[in-house]
């Protein structure tokens, strides 16, 4: 069976379900099976999603795209920037 993905505003969603259902008295472990994933997963998303909203968590993923796309950029530079400099050097 492949494994689901959820999308950030998913996760949002049954972030605020386990909370409805623990404040109608439920456990914790049942409220969590009731959503279809495991306590490990919950507390993984709690801390990661925990106190967010679901337009944050959708500027959250925004940023960490564009960081991880400027990541890139800076180490193709960098790499440039080392080759010339051997080049230039006459190291090759």
């Amino acid at each position: 069976m492949p494994k689901k993905r959820h999308k950030p505003e998913e996760i949002v969603a049954k972030l605020r379900q386990v909370d409805v259902m623990v404040s109608q008295g439920q456990s914790v472990a049942d409220a969590v099976r009731a959503i279809g994933v495991n306590e490990v997963t919950y507390y993984r998303w709690r801390q990661e999603f925990g106190g967010l909203k679901s337009d944050q968590v959708k500027r959250l993923k925004d940023l960490e795209a564009e960081n991880a796309r400027l990541r890139r950029a800076v180490a193709d530079l960098t790499l440039d920037k080392q080759i010339l400099k051997e080049a230039a050097s006459g190291n090759f």
